[in-house]
């Protein structure tokens, strides 16, 4: 991948357009679905999983995807696995390798209207997750919209929509996950944790690449 420095000399910056899906369950078990529509790489989706006893396990799709992904968060296990996404409506399902995953999706509240009235532009821009993160920081969780992750990348999410998750039906390796709960305690993976109430967040994620 390219090192070469972007515009008035800063390192290179790659974005991202898509979803987010962060749910626990009562096993314990924490997922955080990517789904991403528009990216360096094409669309692809990936998953990472967080067990009760806090292993942090990454299902991606190629190599190329897990080198990135891995490079930028923190995993214990790292898996090469197809991941295949179907949308129907209000329900998602999701394939990926020894994880089955099912959930559906609510009716935006408030937190999900605010973004949508903000231009795409301008939800797009790094200085406007910057100025989100404060607010961020607000919620019962360790929700963070601009950090620093691993391999000194930064990162910054612009979000442009909220909606619940609402239902959910996992299997991962053989075992059934059981039903919803909040993502407690907060997944580790990168400088922050999605929201403690399940919820599906279009983004357009920043990674600000070391020069």
């Amino acid at each position: 991948m390219s090192r070469r420095l972007g515009p008035a000399g800063r390192p290179p910056r790659l974005r991202f357009d898509g979803w987010i899906a962060g749910m626990g369950t009562s096993s314990g078990t924490r997922l955080v679905l990517g789904h991403w529509q528009r990216s360096p790489f094409g669309p692809f989706s990936d998953v990472m999983i967080e067990r009760a006893g806090g292993e942090r396990l990454l299902l991606a799709p190629s190599h190329r995807t897990a080198a990135f992904v891995s490079g930028t968060y923190s995993f214990d296990t790292v898996h090469v696995v197809p991941v295949d996404v179907s949308v129907s409506d209000d329900t998602w399902s999701v394939g990926a390798g020894p994880l089955s995953l099912r959930f559906t999706t609510g009716r935006r509240g408030i937190l999900g209207l605010v973004p949508r009235a903000v231009p795409d532009v301008l939800a797009a821009r790094p200085a406007w997750a910057a100025l989100t993160d404060l607010p961020a920081r607000l919620l019962p969780a360790d929700v963070r919209t601009r950090g620093s992750a691993d391999s000194g990348r930064r990162e910054w999410y612009g979000v442009r929509d909220l909606r619940p998750v609402g239902a959910v039906s996992a299997v991962f390796e053989g075992h059934d996950l059981g039903v919803v709960a909040p993502v407690e305690p907060p997944v580790r993976f990168g400088f922050g944790s999605v929201p403690r109430k399940p919820t599906l967040t279009r983004v357009t994620t920043t990674v600000e690449l070391r020069a």
